[in-house]
Parts: structure tokens; sequence; C-alpha cells
């Protein structure tokens, strides 16, 4: 999959680097934990993989028991795929960016029908104290899940804050978790930072033209606004009148001042907050929390040797990158060419290094032996639609289509079809139909998590003069909790949507359908 993404967890264009292996063990073999939420590929026991299902399974059980938001089961390609490496080192490398990667302790990347995260192993601990690496997951995962059960654009703060309040989660031997612990981390960090105020803290405007060089405290100081708003009573119900200000339209600074008071008093209330001696928590007992099944398998041996060649690619690879990868996947194929998911994996290497013919053949040699296999039929669609693009013939572009409608054949709420029936318009350079914009629009409610689904659907709006239905896809983009290009973009549509002497201006061609789909890739 070529570099296209973006890391969320500090919202900067990322990298991938070439050169990770990752061995085999002598305790353990590749296994794939599968739940509703999840897929999980480590090279563990089937114990320690099973008992790392579970607890996150619990964890998103948990935000939607308190978040009173419930999720709709995704189809299997839109579950989150968690792929443990084995060392800080290893997450680095796939990382890959050299200034930011040093921090990084795991990452996580939203894209339709290919979400997934990295971190460095699963058998670190219950909870996220000490384990950076499980509180970046579980941090991601609330704003995962936040992003894919509403669409009200939260301020930075908030979204920010609860992420961080439900990251610091602790898993229990008899199957219930702690939420809302106290974050020694953020603690320190409130301590001795450079402080941010609550004005800062609710109006970006106002934090960017202060901030600062050194490394301040809008982390610790949001997770701590909403840690004191959501467990001391003291405080109780001051949350939901904030957010009933920012419903109303009101600003984010003015909805804090009305539902805070005044602010200056509430940042010493929130110092005192900060020096407690003990937190109070809330815990859900096993019985409340919704795990269901978890399926284990062992890897099949070609699937293994490919498995560190499948992680770089997925986690993206640049053109030079592409071009050595593609002959190291060469070489595991040439060993297993009847191993469905080897072939596929051929097929996605192909395609990046820009031999898409050959990539066609790779995921028929995948087809040939499970005509199931998912990632084959993704491959081989987005193989055809790069030919078609190059030959600009009609028959090659229902070629691609026919592609991805035999994978809405085998997972029926895949959102690349829909994608690419779009796409189909817009790369032939014809006006997409009523048919494909609302296909778009049951991609974007598949993968809400997509923010280039939704950038590509403001786009289409604005183009059509339809100003309130670009601004419902752009707002939430525009307040995405960690910035990015996207985000920049979002913004400046709606400044120019709300500009009346740009109102009438032409609208720009719109950006791929997905944040998968960028720079002509997926």
């Amino acid at each position: 999959m070529k570099n296209t993404l973006f890391a969320k967890y500090i919202g900067v264009a990322i990298t991938a680097l070439g050169g990770l292996v990752l061995p085999a063990t002598a305790h353990a073999a590749w296994r794939e934990a599968s739940t509703t939420h999840f897929v999980i590929y480590a090279d563990e026991s089937e114990s320690v993989l099973r008992n790392f299902a579970q607890n996150l399974e619990r964890y998103h059980s948990a935000l939607a028991r308190l978040t009173a938001q419930e999720m709709v089961d995704p189809s299997p390609s839109n579950r989150v795929t968690v792929y443990s490496v084995g060392s800080i080192d290893k997450v680095r490398k796939l990382y890959g960016d050299k200034n930011a990667s040093r921090y990084v302790s795991g990452f996580y990347i939203p894209r339709a029908g290919a979400t997934l995260a990295i971190v460095p192993d699963i058998t670190t601990g219950q909870s996220a104290d000490g384990d950076s690496a499980l509180g970046t997951l579980l941090h991601e995962y609330a704003h995962h899940f936040i992003m894919s059960t509403t669409r009200f654009p939260l301020p930075r703060w908030a979204n920010e804050g609860m992420a961080e309040y439900f990251a610091s989660a602790s898993f229990k031997r008899d199957g219930s978790i702690s939420i809302g612990r106290p974050n020694p981390g953020r603690l320190i960090e409130n301590a001795y930072a450079v402080d941010v105020p609550l004005p800062e803290l609710m109006d970006p405007a106002l934090y960017e033209a202060k901030k600062r060089r050194e490394y301040d405290a809008f982390y610790s100081r949001s997770w701590l606004l909403y840690h004191a708003l959501s467990m001391d009573k003291a405080h109780l119900g001051k949350l939901n009148r904030y957010y009933a200000g920012l419903v109303s339209g009101k600003p984010s600074l003015d909805a804090a001042k009305e539902a805070f008071g005044d602010l200056a008093a509430f940042d010493r209330a929130l110092d005192a907050y900060a020096r407690k001696r003990t937190f109070t928590t809330y815990t859900i007992m096993a019985q409340a929390l919704n795990v269901g099944p978890v399926t284990i398998r062992e890897l099949r041996v070609g699937e293994a040797a490919v498995m560190a060649l499948r992680i770089r690619q997925n986690r993206g690879v640049d053109e030079d990158e592409a071009k050595a990868l593609v002959l190291e996947m060469r070489a595991v194929a040439k060993k297993f060419p009847k191993d469905p998911a080897v072939m596929a994996a051929l097929a996605e290497a192909e395609h990046d290094a820009g031999n898409d013919e050959a990539a066609v053949v790779a995921a028929d040699a995948a087809l040939a032996v499970d005509p199931a296999e998912v990632d084959a039929h993704v491959q081989k669609g987005y193989a055809l639609f790069a030919l078609a693009t190059k030959s600009n013939l009609a028959k090659d572009f229902r070629a691609a289509n026919s592609a991805f409608i035999r994978l809405n054949t085998v997972e029926n709420d895949h959102p690349l079809p829909l994608i690419y029936f779009y796409r189909n318009f817009i790369e032939r350079g014809a006006p997409p139909t009523d048919l494909a914009v609302q296909g778009l629009e049951r991609a974007s409610e598949i993968a809400p998590f997509d923010d280039g689904l939704h950038l590509t659907l403001g786009s289409h709006y604005v183009s059509a003069g339809k100003l309130d239905m670009a601004k419902a896809h752009l707002i939430p983009i525009a307040f995405a909790p960690h910035g990015g290009g996207l985000a920049d973009t979002a913004r400046q549509m709606l400044q120019d949507i709300d500009a009346p002497e740009k109102a009438e201006q032409p609208a720009q061609t719109p950006p791929p359908a997905s944040a998968a789909a960028a720079n002509g890739q997926r």
C-alpha cells in the first residue's frame, strides 16, 4: 500500500522505513485473533493473544456504556487491524519520521477498509501505567470510537481530554475494567510543562496565537479538565451544559464561561484537583461488559513467512521502498504459490511497484485457490482501476468496476466498491450520478473515521451548490483532534464557503474519495 496517509497519533505526514525483520520466536507462532471490532496479529501464545483481544473488546464495551453511544458492528474489513511487531524500535522503523519517531511507541492509521494500529507487543500488562504503547492504542481507539458514532465536531480539548480519560483504563483479572484512573504522566506534565490556561484551551485561535516553542500542558490540562467534569461531584452537570452551549451555536469559549463560570477561578480549582491524593474511578463489572466471541487460529506457514513484508506494505511504502519490497515478496511467493494470502500480498506489492498487469495475475492466482480471499479481490480492483486510468478506455473502467462488484458479493458492506464506483465517474471526467453520490455517502457511513471520504463529499456538495451538506462533512474534519493536511484543507474550504466574494467561483476538482485513495492510489 503506497504511503499517502496520516499518522493520527501526532498528526504529521509519515513515511515507512524498509528493512523491518520480524523473526519467529521459539515460544510462539504467528496467530490471528478475530473479534467483532478487531483483528490482531501477533507472534504470541494463544492465551496471551486471547487475553489481549478480550481486553480490547472490554474496552470497546466500556466506551459504549459510558458514552451512551452504540457503534454499528463493522464489516470484517472495517475492523481495526492490530499488528504486534515485537519492540518499540521496530515500531519506530515502521513509523519512519526520524524526528518524530523517537517519541512514538505505537501508532494508528484510519482508512476505509484498512484501518490499522502498530504496537510493539501485547504482553506488557493490564493497564496503561508504564505501558505507553497500550496507552496510545487505547487513546487512538477512543478517537476511532467517537468518530464512528457521532459527527458532532467536538473541540480539540474535549476530544483529547476524553481520549486520555479513557486510555488510562485498567483491566482486572475478574474481567472488570476501571476507567478514569489517575494518569501519572499527565499529572507530572500538568505540574512542569508550560501552562495552558482555560481560555486558551477553549479557543483554538487564542491557543495558536500564544503557543510557545516549549512543550506545553495542552494534553494534561485537557485530561484533567475532562476528568474533573466527569468524576468530581462539585462539577457534575457542567460538561453537559458546555455541550448544550456548543449545540446551540455558541463558540467554545462562550459556552465554557456559561457552563464553568469564572475561568480563572476554575483554573485554580483544577490546580487543586490535580493535587488530590486520590482520584475517583469508575469500575464496570465483567457481567456488564459485552466481550463477544474471540476466534484464534495459527497462521499457515506461507502466511507467517510473508507477515513481516505484509506489515510493511500495509503500513505504507514509497516508490523506492515498493520496488525493493516487491522483490522480497516475489521470493516468498515462489515458495508458497498456492497460498492465497501470499499471492494476495504479492498482488499488492506488484501494484505498489507500478506493475499492475502482474498484480492482476497474482490476484487471480489467489482467487483460483480461494475465491473468497477478500484482499485478492481488493488488489485486483486496485490494479484494474489503475490500468483503466492509464488507458482511459471505457471497457477497462468496466473491468475494474466488475472486480469491485465481485468484492461486494464476497463482503457486502466493504466500502471500496462504493468508493470506486464514484471514482469511476471522476477519473473519466464525467459528473457522478445520484446513485454514485449516494454510494459514497454510504461508504462514509460504513467508514465514518475516514476523513478523506468526508472531504470528497464536501467538495462534491460545494460543486453542487449544496453548501449546508458540504459543511456537515467538512466541519468535523476541521475540528479533527490531530489536525493535519485534511483538516487544513477543510478549514480553507469552509472559509471559502463563508466568503461571499468567493461563493460563485468554480469549485475545485474533488480530491480522492478516501484517505486510502490519495495521490491516485488507495
